[in-house]
């Protein structure tokens, strides 16, 4: 009986995964490549604050090359060897070609060490990591720790589209794409890739669940129009879940805020017979956390 054809998506990540020609210099001129495209990204404004800077700011996209490296490697060690000299090559390079359009100049090396602790671990990670093409139990288990990190990835990527659409629309598909295409390559049947995908989202709900709760922002702010308040002054929030606010200065309507999440809520303060509201807002701009205070009409 003949054997039927690999659809067109077996098709392709066989090819992108074991059946690329990643000698030496295919090893060089893509380390060179990535590192030219990060620094673009990292140097023209139309990128800033967009999924495509981050290439050069978190891990993500490292992932996705590393492991179309150690696909294409037939040994470990070769596997080790490559990956370790294609982070060696390509992380000094996007400083280096940052250098004359930066204000730092030179100083910008200084984040170099992060990069350079991760080109030392790719060593033994992509020793480890070539055991994925074994497409068993194993390789599922050497793939949970990437799994958690681009899943960890795109989940907090959603979230940040909720808030402010479309801004790293592309990072949250290209982080579960890649969680996808990794378990529909590397793993062999139906209940390796549920395991694979669940386990992922379990384990960050935990950690997630585990880990304090940090504040959007604490800081020093003024009442619209500084009102003068005594010292008896009381000052009560609508929803403390978004907002706390403390009476800091009542002389010239000073206030402390902390904000716990993005939404609105109303603030009242009391002064004797004189009663004032206000509405105060908690939102994200361009990446940073501000709050507006606005008086509400009596």
């Amino acid at each position: 009986m003949e054997k039927s054809k690999p659809n067109i998506l077996r098709r392709c990540t066989d090819k992108l995964y074991g059946g690329l020609n990643m000698s030496w210099p295919a090893v060089i001129l893509f380390a060179v490549g990535t590192a030219v495209l990060t620094a673009v990204f990292m140097i023209v404004p139309i990128f800033r604050d967009t999924s495509f800077e981050r290439m050069g700011v978190y891990l993500e996209a490292w992932v996705f090359f590393a492991v179309i490296i150690m696909a294409n490697c037939k040994k470990p060690m070769e596997s080790a060897l490559k990956t370790f000299v294609f982070f060696l090559i390509s992380q000094p390079l996007i400083y280096l070609f940052q250098v004359p359009f930066a204000e730092m100049g030179w100083g910008l090396f200084s984040y170099y060490r992060y990069w350079f602790c991760w080109t030392l671990l790719t060593f033994p990670m992509a020793f480890v990591g070539w055991y994925i093409k074994k497409k068993n139990w194993l390789s599922l288990l050497i793939l949970a720790p990437v799994l958690f990190l681009l899943t960890m990835n795109y989940v907090q990527a959603f979230q940040e589209l909720f808030i402010h659409f479309p801004r790293l629309l592309i990072t949250a598909l290209f982080c579960l794409a890649q969680v996808l295409i990794y378990l529909y390559t590397f793993t062999s049947n139906i209940w390796q890739k549920l395991l694979g995908l669940l386990v992922s989202l379990v384990v960050m709900v935990i950690v997630l669940l585990a880990t304090p709760h940090a504040d959007l922002l604490t800081s020093g702010d003024y009442l619209p129009g500084q009102p003068s308040l005594s010292t008896a002054a009381t000052l009560t929030v609508e929803d403390p879940s978004v907002v706390e606010v403390e009476l800091t200065a009542p002389d010239y309507g000073g206030i402390q805020i902390t904000a716990h999440q993005y939404g609105t809520t109303n603030i009242t303060v009391k002064d004797g017979d004189k009663e004032m509201r206000y509405s105060i807002e908690v939102y994200n701009d361009d990446g940073v956390n501000l709050t507006k205070i606005t008086p509400e009409k009596q």
